[in-house]
């Protein structure tokens, strides 16, 4: 039987993943550095076909040792969102970069057969929002963390030729609850802040962004493996919600229609600039993927979980990334 290894695999997206991939009798092996913890994995833990190695991408040795009888890599793990990549920009450069480099080489030794590289639609930067941004569009990442993803990205498409094949899956902005939560993610942070009842200020509320579950990741993650290979070799694919591109204004109205006592201040500039709209007509025709949640849902989830109590200090340091 077939196995994947996914790296950063007890993350935000790396945990619905790895429960998709078992749910669907796929064998899967895990490395990750656990530092937001391992407790999100106890879950799939007793799971059979699962196996945990605590390593680091960016070390030969580990990357070596997860390698070993491996058929497919779903390469998640970097430093994720500007203001990470922000705060330490060289370790943001050696795992978004370096390391997807040095693991694609080495996969490529070790007989994998498929590499599938997990990166952002923020790689579109700043884009006229007149036009929705197709695979095919210019790249204009206004980042370090785009732009860490943009070099990623040109390296593996530019190796595509040697036998081991590439797919690169730009995502949307990612929402909704998940074992290793996060409320650093807009939708989450403006559902957790009305959950709060604290007064909620959107930044620069005409700015795009396009959006997509966590669950719906995973999914995606899913069809693409079990796709042929063949079929999608060097292939870029969007990943998110048709209907799903919103202003930060709209999202804005979503939350209120949920939470209607909240409190919403907008203020008209931001340190953040990004601003586009995508095209997910790609993935839809060509692998039939069709998304099974909304924004309105994961608000109401969202909401949900920060009320229940469930998570006692939301506001804690472990629930975002940085």
């Amino acid at each position: 039987m077939s196995l994947t290894l996914i790296t950063g695999g007890a993350g935000y997206v790396g945990v619905p993943v790895v429960t998709t991939l078992l749910e669907a009798g796929h064998r899967v092996r895990v490395l990750d550095t656990l530092r937001w913890g391992g407790e999100s994995l106890l879950g799939v833990w007793a799971h059979p076909q699962f196996e945990m190695m605590k390593g680091d991408v960016t070390v030969a040795a580990d990357r070596a040792r997860a390698l070993e009888g491996v058929t497919s890599v779903v390469h998640l793990a970097a430093i994720v969102g500007d203001p990470a990549c922000k705060q330490k920009p060289e370790l943001a450069e050696r795992i978004n970069l370096d390391a997807t480099r040095a693991l694609y080489d080495e996969a490529g030794r070790h007989g994998v057969r498929d590499f599938v590289f997990v990166s952002t639609c923020s790689n579109y930067g700043i884009a006229d929002p007149a036009e929705l941004a197709t695979e095919g569009s210019p790249l204009n990442p206004a980042s370090h963390y785009a732009n860490t993803k943009v070099a990623a990205e040109q390296y593996l498409l530019g190796q595509s030729g040697n036998g081991l094949a590439a797919t690169v899956l730009r995502l949307a902005t990612v929402y909704g609850v998940a074992p290793r939560m996060r409320f650093d993610l807009t939708v989450n942070e403006f559902a957790r802040e009305a959950a709060l009842g604290r007064r909620l200020e959107i930044f620069a509320e005409t700015l795009w962004r396009p959006y997509v579950h966590v669950s719906d990741v995973a999914a995606a993650i899913r069809l693409v493996l079990e796709t042929p290979v063949e079929a999608r070799r060097g292939q870029v694919f969007n990943v998110g919600h048709t209907d799903e591109n919103y202003q930060k204004k709209t999202l804005g109205s979503l939350l209120k229609d949920r939470v209607p006592s909240v409190d919403i201040a907008t203020v008209a500039s931001g340190s953040d600039p990004r601003s586009y709209r995508v095209s997910f007509e790609k993935i839809a025709s060509t692998l039939g993927y069709k998304p099974a949640h909304t924004v309105p849902e994961g608000i109401g989830e969202v909401v949900e979980l920060v009320r229940s109590g469930a998570i006692e200090d939301p506001d804690a340091a472990r629930w975002r990334n940085t």
